[in-house]
């Protein structure tokens, strides 16, 4: 028979799923012998067993009574006698912390008989009916569905007709009259009357806890936090100890250590006279904790003896609830507090050095979330104000500058040496210069892997996509928020690529000392024990030492490379070569394109190979020693083409005048016509763009060749890989390395140095991934592009669907969180497992890695841990990041335990 109901005394801090996080925590207190008011946990699993069927479980109120009765025996009252009646509360209790999400009823068992008991023991008739009045408040709103403002009107306007700002100056009289107000307000609003029995009470509380695991604000906190929505709400059931009694009396919420920082010291505040719900609701102003001590000496002694034995026992920072009653301390709540990212890191070196935790839990203890938040500057929370738009957070920061509406414009004002922000509809390759020159790009549509977002996460730059509250006119260089506010270029906003955000004028940014170290070494913090700084350097040289995946980057030029070495990575896992084509660059691709001979093809292809050679030159310089993996060209040629709009419109304004149109705008017309494509992402690029286009592959693997002599020539150790886009058949592998290795012998008989180019492939479609044992006869090497082996997987469009149905995916729960941010582990997680699995039988040290913006997932690195690959790739500024998360995984693996 299946047991639903435990007493305090019976439980511990080790079965939080069963009874939840207070309801394990409560138990454990009791155990350790502190003055916790006894009480019993309905479990998670009762929850969940009611919210199936409708209707409790067989044998669940005959539990509940049999430990009622327990509680009562102990307490020598029974719930609601009438001369001293023993009263309840009713809270909820996750496994994971909820805090107000959920529903609490306190003071169960009052009646209009009880109370004047409550006040005849009590000694305070003022005392009781303020019980009572929060009873009917709470209970109306909770549990009978009564707006809980309507109680709170009511509330204010007694105040008002009595001239108090208070509750407490409200005599007992006007709370009488207030219950009676309350009792009536929900017999109008329902049609039912409070109740008065207190057996009803209680079975009604502890459904109406039940069942706001489901209500709205529980439910969208467990989307953002990314908690499971099966795992239900157990419920605490607890005598009552009471703050409300006088001046000796009060309740407080206090912390071990500062939560804001990580410090050592006694944070936390408090209210006399308040019940605890009066402290976390802000109705009255409290004090703080240290002010306990004039107040109460000896409970403030006691509270802190209680904080250090939990801190050393749960050896953490401890969240505290208490209620000191009439000069007794009670002990009603401890959890592992939350922290700050900043709090996070200087705990764990800090309880480190105190011996209560090892190296290797400290580093558990931080996450590589918390890691990027403090990388990236941040705006004073105190000075944003109300925001113009909200959007996609694509990449994390804070960035102020002057708006602009095109490429070519970001460029010239901030060669000028003004901070620009790039606004678009969305971006395209045109665009890389303004995204460069700008300190941030604001988009109104796309989505976290749009353009936009994956090139300015690359580059570490701030980002916020799909800001659909914004109308963007880049002809009229404006654009117009939701309110009707109009933003004309050159005015200056602020943007928030953490929060998704958008503010006008300036906002102050904090800056980043943990970016300066990791940039440069140097250091930062504050001079209070171990600073933020110290602490991110320990936990990273720690998850140096334990990880087994490596670290690399992805990384297009020269200088993101250098930035990327300065952050730890240990080569560059991804070198896209289409951006090494855009800019003046440009109109050599369109001579290729254009060529209507092969001589024409062949010139156009031979003035692009000392270019992409002095590329490549840079960047193996700049990785001297290090694997760089270079992907040859990826993308449609038409996406080098200009727009077909514009080009139309230039034909036919020429053609109005009279005037004979200009034959490159024809030429390049036409192309674009034949290169035209419904789904240009599944159509002519990668791989078959090599076997299609003579002499493409040639040209760049000749560059590549011949850079890499250069550099071993100058006395450099260039270790260059070949990757191939796009692969879905073995045979296209076979092609295309059979001319690599042709043109790279060429280059070594010329040079006369050998040249060993390891050739592999990437694996984004289904079918590379299915056929992968074959594939790896030919490949050297896998990297899996999860950008698209998601996008192809799912059938999603990346640019597309974010924007479109995203939200609604994530409402319903179809997703827990959009696929392109953290990896798909049933279903692309899959293909990865077998094309690891086959690739490996065909070829034992076949060397794995990823190179999609998954690289940088702090969850998805622990998966491709799991998977066996050998490295991951990531966004240079992503790189510390997935170093940590590295490490953790390690960790993960080794004790078994899910350190994120």
């Amino acid at each position: 028979m299946v047991r639903y109901v435990y007493d305090f005394t019976e439980g511990g801090r080790d079965m939080a799923d069963l009874l939840g996080g207070k309801g394990s925590n409560l138990a454990e207190m009791t155990r350790l012998g502190l003055p916790v008011p006894p009480g019993f946990t309905l479990t998670t699993e009762a929850c969940r067993a009611v919210l199936e069927t409708g209707s409790e479980p067989a044998g669940l109120w005959e539990e509940v009574s049999a430990h009622l009765s327990a509680l009562e025996a102990s307490a020598g009252r029974s719930l609601g006698q009438p001369d001293d009646p023993l009263l309840l509360s009713v809270r909820s209790g996750a496994k994971f912390s909820m805090p107000g999400m959920m529903e609490t009823i306190l003071d169960i068992g009052l009646n209009d008989d009880s109370v004047l008991g409550l006040a005849e023991v009590s000694g305070s008739e003022r005392f009781a009916w303020d019980s009572y009045r929060r009873l009917v408040q709470m209970f109306g709103s909770t549990v009978m569905g009564v707006d809980s403002s309507r109680f709170e009107r009511s509330l204010v306007l007694l105040k008002d007709l009595r001239g108090v700002q208070d509750d407490v100056h409200l005599p007992a009289s006007d709370l009488a009259e207030l219950v009676e107000t309350y009792k009536n307000l929900i017999r109008l609003e329902t049609g039912d009357h409070f109740p008065q029995s207190p057996a009803e009470q209680l079975r009604r509380a502890v459904l109406a806890v039940f069942e706001s695991w489901n209500g709205e604000r529980a439910r969208l906190y467990r989307r953002r936090e990314h908690i499971a929505d099966d795992l239900g709400t157990a419920v605490n059931v607890q005598r009552m100890v009471f703050g409300n009694l006088g001046a000796d009396s009060g309740s407080g919420v206090a912390f071990t250590r500062d939560p804001a920082t990580g410090h050592p010291g006694l944070y936390g505040d408090y209210l006399p006279d308040a019940q605890g719900e009066d402290v976390v609701a802000g109705i009255r102003n409290t004090v703080p904790l240290a002010e306990l001590k004039r107040l109460d000496a000896a409970s403030y002694d006691g509270l802190r003896t209680h904080m250090r034995t939990l801190e050393r026992h749960y050896r953490d920072l401890c969240d505290i609830e208490f209620t000191i009653e009439r000069g007794t301390l009670w002990m009603l709540q401890t959890r592992v507090g939350k922290r700050t990212a900043e709090a996070a890191f200087v705990l764990a070196a800090e309880l480190a050095d105190e011996g209560l935790i090892t190296p290797d839990e400290a580093l558990a203890r931080v996450s590589g979330e918390g890691l990027a938040r403090l990388m990236f500057p941040r705006f004073d929370a105190s000075a944003t104000g109300s925001a113009l738009a909200h959007g996609v957070p694509a990449s994390p920061g804070a960035a102020v500058g002057a708006v602009v509406f095109d490429s070519a414009q970001a460029v010239r004002r901030a060669a000028a040496g003004e901070k620009v922000v790039l606004v678009r509809q969305e971006t395209t390759p045109d665009d890389l210069p303004g995204m460069i020159a700008a300190q941030a790009v604001l988009t109104s549509r796309g989505g976290k892997t749009s353009h936009a977002a994956v090139v300015a996460r690359g580059m570490g730059k701030v980002c916020v996509c799909g800001a659909e509250e914004l109308t963007v006119d880049t002809e009229a260089l404006r654009f117009t928020a939701s309110d009707g506010t109009v933003v004309e270029e050159g005015t200056v906003v602020s943007v928030d690529g953490s929060a998704g955000a958008v503010y006008a004028g300036s906002v102050p940014l904090v800056d980043s000392a943990v970016i300066r170290f990791l940039e440069d070494g140097r250091g930062g913090g504050g001079s209070q024990g171990v600073n933020v700084v110290d602490a991110v350097a320990r936990a990273l040289t720690r998850a140096d030492t334990v990880r087994r995946l490596e670290v690399r980057a992805n990384a297009d030029t020269p200088e993101d490379a250098v930035q990327a070495r300065r952050f730890g990575a240990q080569g560059i896992g991804l070198c896209r070569t289409e951006h090494m084509f855009l800019g003046d660059r440009r109109k050599l691709v369109e001579q290729m394109i254009l060529a209507g001979t092969d001589a024409e093809r062949d010139r156009a292809l031979a003035d692009l190979l000392p270019l992409q050679r002095r590329d490549f030159v840079g960047i193996l310089e700049a990785m001297d020693g290090l694997p760089v993996t270079i992907r040859l060209l990826d993308p449609p040629l038409h996406e080098f083409l200009p727009d077909h709009t514009e080009l139309a419109v230039r034909i036919a304004t020429a053609q109005a005048r009279g005037e004979e149109p200009d034959a490159h705008d024809v030429a390049l017309l036409g192309a674009v016509n034949r290169m035209h494509e419904e789904n240009p992402m599944l159509g002519l690029r990668g791989v078959r763009l090599g076997l299609v286009v003579p002499g493409l592959v040639a040209m760049q693997v000749r560059a590549i060749g011949e850079a890499v002599t250069e550099r071993l020539s100058a006395g450099g150790a260039p270790q260059a890989e070949i990757m191939v886009p796009l692969v879905g058949d073995v045979r296209e592998l076979r092609l295309v390395r059979e001319e690599v290795q042709r043109v790279l012998a060429e280059v070594s008989r010329t040079a006369g140095v050998a040249l060993d180019c390891p050739v592999g492939t990437m694996i984004e479609l289904p079918r590379a991934a299915l056929t992968a044992g074959r594939i790896a006869e030919e490949a050297e090497f896998f990297s899996f592009g999860t950008n698209d082996l998601t996008q192809t997987t799912w059938g999603f469009s990346r640019d597309d669907v974010e924007a479109e149905f995203f939200s609604a995916y994530l409402d319903k729960g179809v997703f827990s969180t959009s696929p392109f941010e953290a990896l798909d582990r049933e279903g692309v997680g899959r293909l990865v497992n077998i094309a690891v699995a086959e690739g490996r039988a065909t070829r034992p040290d076949l060397k794995i890695g990823v190179c999609g913006e998954h690289g940088g997932d702090p969850d998805s690195v622990h998966f491709f841990h799991t998977a066996g690959l050998d490295y991951v790739s990531c966004s240079p500024f992503r790189v510390p990041v997935a170093r940590l998360e590295a490490g953790r995984a390690a960790l993960e693996e080794t004790d078994g335990s899910d350190s994120r």
